[in-house]
């Protein structure tokens, strides 16, 4: 699948072609559909919330909910905008989760890491998998936990906009705001995390203390780090970077650029096999009949 932030007028007709079977009863191009948008809501689901299976739950609800209110789609927008705007208006009104709590606000996070004591790394004869990639875990858990930190909206638009490259073309209509305004939400979002950074994270402003090294083992021995279950950084194939369409896009100055490459080298993770889960559901008999009703008001 192209990226959703890609203008390109032949994926919107192929989504329309996937929409009009689907309409007239084809499971299998419901699949299809699913399967080109399952990682990026997978993806944008684990951003807001931090937590692998959280996400995965988040996933599945908003893949039903895509699919019970297809027939809805009137084509006043391409499709991704219409199916973005289910994605957002469920992960800005949904339940909050474990993480979003305990790491809700810049102070929070703060602690956390002070509450991380400096130690050394892990002898490597006591964790199943190399030092290195524990290390990596570290800093891409926390770097990941760092968006949290801002309230919903800003967290969506700054993951969309900045991570995934979402153009103010785009984001203003599935915002329902101004082009002008979505930026400015945008720049306040990226310039909040970056001033967090900037005065506590050493990966770029080497002035400060904290080290993703120093911190690794505390990680572990806290439960954010799990050896045997890496959340972040074990069996991915993509980096942001390599699927986002403006992969040379400039920041305002060389430290937007260098912390704004730091949310890029993240893992796009591949996302679980929703068609496959979801399969069983849209056989089922009460899976069926909500089906056969949004059909049906679809030709009425």
């Amino acid at each position: 699948m192209k990226p959703f932030s890609e203008e390109d007028k032949s994926s919107n007709e192929i989504d329309l072609l996937l929409v009009e079977s689907i309409l007239q009863g084809n499971r299998e191009d419901l699949e299809k559909l699913i399967l080109r948008y399952q990682q990026w809501i997978y993806n944008i689901a684990l951003r807001m919330v931090w937590d692998p299976v959280d996400a995965e739950d988040i996933t599945q609800d908003i893949l039903i909910k895509i699919i019970t209110k297809l027939s809805s789609f009137q084509g006043k927008s391409t499709f991704k905008i219409w199916l973005y705007k289910i994605v957002k208006n469920h992960v800005l009104t949904m339940k909050k989760r474990t993480y979003e709590t305990m790491l809700s606000n810049f102070r929070q996070f703060r602690t956390v890491l002070e509450d991380l004591t400096d130690q050394d790394l892990p002898d490597k004869k006591s964790v199943p998998v190399e030092v290195p990639l524990l290390v990596e875990e570290t800093k891409m858990g926390c770097i990941m936990g760092m968006i949290t930190c801002l309230d919903r909206e800003q967290r969506l638009i700054f993951i969309m906009g900045d991570i995934f490259g979402l153009s103010d073309t785009e984001g203003a209509p599935l915002f329902e705001i101004s082009k002008d305004n979505f930026r400015q939400k945008l720049s306040r979002a990226r310039k909040q995390l970056i001033n967090f950074m900037d005065n506590n994270c050493g990966l770029i402003n080497e002035k400060n203390s904290c080290r993703c090294e120093k911190k690794t083992k505390a990680s572990i021995e806290a439960g954010y780090v799990d050896p045997h279950t890496l959340r972040f950084a074990d069996h991915y194939f993509q980096k942001v970077k390599d699927v986002v369409s403006d992969k040379t896009r400039q920041w305002d100055g060389w430290m937007e650029q260098a912390y704004m490459k730091l949310f890029r080298e993240q893992p796009f993770k591949p996302s679980p096999d929703f068609p496959l889960t979801l399969r069983k559901m849209l056989h089922s008999q009460e899976f069926q009949d909500i089906f056969s009703v949004s059909m049906a008001d679809q030709s009425s």
